[in-house]
């Protein structure tokens, strides 16, 4: 995997998908956009270009990706999007029937991530999206960490009739670094392997910047990269921080299958879901309250080292 460079996409995923979408609609006749009125004002000229095939069917997610369902079948490439809950959480059952079941592809584009907008309140945080994909088989899940990586897997997803997710998110990393799936090390060490999932890479890094270990990114989590995992832990102590901007532990059964025959431990760090928070707040507020700061990942990987060791 090449790194990418830097300022070569718009300032933020949302824009940089927005772009990116209506290029694809000018250009391949196959896509088509679904929406659900979130990000409908974006694209008011492309749908003027291309009514037949810029759906806006208001506030009916449901409806949103049984369309989208019923485009795949046409031999359409349908792009569905809206924000994280109301396109995973509200409309699971479609997500299941109307494309699992069909048989059927489609690119379905987040955005708000886990809780990029807490100023309109818990209704708008959907922290276990990606626990709830993965209760359905054979999606392709992407976290990208900066807004030149969502382009890149953005374009290399659309001409394809695959299930993809693609999860948006203002909470971005300094550079970008992937264009595909696989781990990438990032740093090497010895007392045990950080697995960093998209916008955490950066926090990560911060955490354990006077830590003897290796760090890995990626910005596809499923299909989850098991040979990269076990060769780093070949390297190191099977000693396993997994750290996603989503519920915690959401990929740990991932990687206790990699390293079935390796005796390791796992720590999982993401949302906590023992915590309900019900105070509107900031976004960096709730990344602190769950512990995905620097300083929280900082002070549970030491602990982690230290239980080791006694």
């Amino acid at each position: 995997m090449t790194a990418l460079a830097a300022g070569t996409t718009r300032s933020t995923m949302r824009e940089t998908f927005v772009d990116t979408v209506t290029e694809a609609l000018d250009t391949d006749p196959r896509v088509a956009l679904v929406l659900a009125e979130i990000s409908a004002d974006r694209f008011v000229d492309a749908a003027a270009r291309h009514p037949g095939r810029v759906l806006n069917v208001g506030i009916r997610e449901q409806a949103l990706v049984s369309v989208a369902g019923g485009l795949a079948l046409t031999g359409l490439r349908p792009v569905v999007h809206t924000i994280t809950p109301f396109l995973v959480e509200r409309p699971f059952e479609q997500l299941k029937l109307d494309l699992n079941h069909q048989g059927v592809g489609a690119l379905v584009v987040s955005t708000g991530a886990s809780y990029d907008y807490p100023s309109s309140g818990r209704t708008h945080l959907a922290p276990g999206d990606v626990a709830l994909i993965d209760t359905l088989p054979g999606w392709t899940v992407h976290i990208p960490g900066h807004p030149a990586e969502a382009e890149a897997l953005l374009r290399s997803a659309l001409p394809g009739d695959d299930l993809v997710y693609l999860r948006l998110s203002e909470r971005v990393n300094a550079e970008p670094l992937v264009t595909g799936p696989g781990w990438r090390t990032i740093r090497r060490g010895n007392r045990g392997v950080v697995l960093a999932v998209g916008p955490m890479l950066d926090p990560v890094l911060a955490a354990t910047a006077t830590l003897d270990m290796t760090v890995l990114y990626t910005a596809t989590i499923r299909p989850f990269d098991a040979a990269g995992l076990r060769e780093a832990v070949q390297s190191a102590t099977a000693d396993v921080v997994l750290v996603e901007p989503y519920l915690r532990g959401t990929s740990t059964h991932a990687v206790n299958d990699a390293l079935t025959d390796t005796p390791h431990r796992v720590l999982a760090l993401g949302v906590r879901r023992e915590v309900e928070l019900r105070a509107y707040g900031t976004p960096d507020e709730h990344e602190a309250a769950h512990g995905l700061g620097p300083t929280g990942i900082g002070a549970a990987v030491r602990d982690f080292l230290d239980a080791a060791a006694r």
